[in-house]
């Protein structure tokens, strides 16, 4: 999404329409979102909570790239909230035979689907979407290349905020490859918004990112400097799908001996550091089985915080779409 293209997610009345990029909104708008998403979440072993405010809505979910959490969440965030949900992917998309990504949409909207989840491979699709679809239909980023994934920096925004009081007084250490990762940039985006304290980004000079693209952020390439006092640990796996050359990345071994989460550099992060991950996790690579199992890990309650989320922003364009 283009700078410009922020006026974009809001409709005429500085509602939220599209959620395409975390850039732009305010940390009052994600304030009120990660409290909707609380009063989405229940305790284990309850039953989910559900409504029916988009009862008679119709919510496409279209997977032109694979997915797992994201997907799942989005459907199970629509089932709760009433919506019907068709789940479309590339392997039964017509867009595999040649159709154009419009024709794919004008298709939907001539279906009746007034909410679009959208993730692709390509930079840009979710606002290009969100720029031609009519003006009852709403776009939602579910993942869009090494850009953003809006949905995945307001679960991480929570879940920290759950385990830790004041963003302002926080380090934050992320880990692993920056320079290709979605999940990356949308959490700082969500922590820059929130004033965090101080954000620091590690990775291998060969992924390291371009400073432009995380403002404010602190790169370096030692883990024991990245970790040192950190409150939060998140850890990143290598984006090899969208890594063309290779030079220059470690092997695996000697990313994991560098680079990887383990009992022996998580010393120099506080003792009661969070340990996160966003999924898939690639063990005893970016992550130390034990660590993502043990008691500081918060890993699957940010998948847990992945379908409140989802529910939240999803009841969020609802209201809006009533308002009309």
């Amino acid at each position: 999404m283009e700078p410009d293209d922020t006026t974009l997610q809001f409709d005429k009345h500085g509602n939220l329409r599209h959620l395409i990029s975390l850039r732009g909104l305010t940390a009052e708008l994600l304030t009120e979102l990660l409290d909707d998403a609380e009063g989405y979440l229940t305790e284990a072993g309850a039953l989910p909570a559900r409504d029916e405010s988009l009862a008679g809505r119709t919510i496409g979910n279209l997977f032109f790239e694979p997915s797992t959490r994201t997907r799942a969440s989005f459907d199970l965030a629509g089932r709760r909230l009433g919506a019907d949900v068709l789940n479309l992917d590339v392997n039964t998309s017509s867009r595999k035979k040649g159709e154009s990504i419009l024709d794919t949409i004008y298709t939907l909207e001539a279906m009746h689907v007034d909410i679009m989840v959208v993730r692709d491979a390509g930079d840009g699709v979710p606002a290009y979407i969100a720029r031609h679809v009519k003006d009852h239909v709403s776009v939602l980023n579910a993942g869009e290349s090494d850009v953003s994934h809006p949905t995945q920096g307001l679960l991480d925004l929570l879940t920290i905020r759950q385990h830790k009081a004041d963003f302002r007084n926080m380090t934050v250490a992320i880990v692993g490859d920056i320079q290709h990762s979605r999940v990356a940039r949308s959490a700082s985006e969500a922590l820059q918004i929130m004033g965090v304290g101080e954000l620091r980004l590690i990775s291998p000079p060969a992924l390291a990112p371009d400073p432009e693209r995380f403002p404010g952020a602190r790169i370096v390439d030692n883990i024991a400097e990245g970790l040192k006092d950190a409150d939060v640990v998140m850890a990143l796996r290598i984006q090899r799908e969208r890594i063309g050359n290779l030079d220059g990345v470690p092997g695996i071994d000697e990313y994991y001996a560098n680079y990887g989460v383990n009992h022996e550099n998580i010393k120099y992060a506080k003792a009661n550091a969070i340990i996160m991950h966003p999924g898939p996790m690639n063990r005893g690579i970016e992550i130390e089985g034990a660590l993502a199992d043990g008691p500081r890990s918060v890993i699957t309650r940010q998948v847990t915080n992945g379908v409140a989320v989802r529910m939240a922003v999803l009841n969020r364009i609802g209201k809006m779409m009533d308002a009309r």
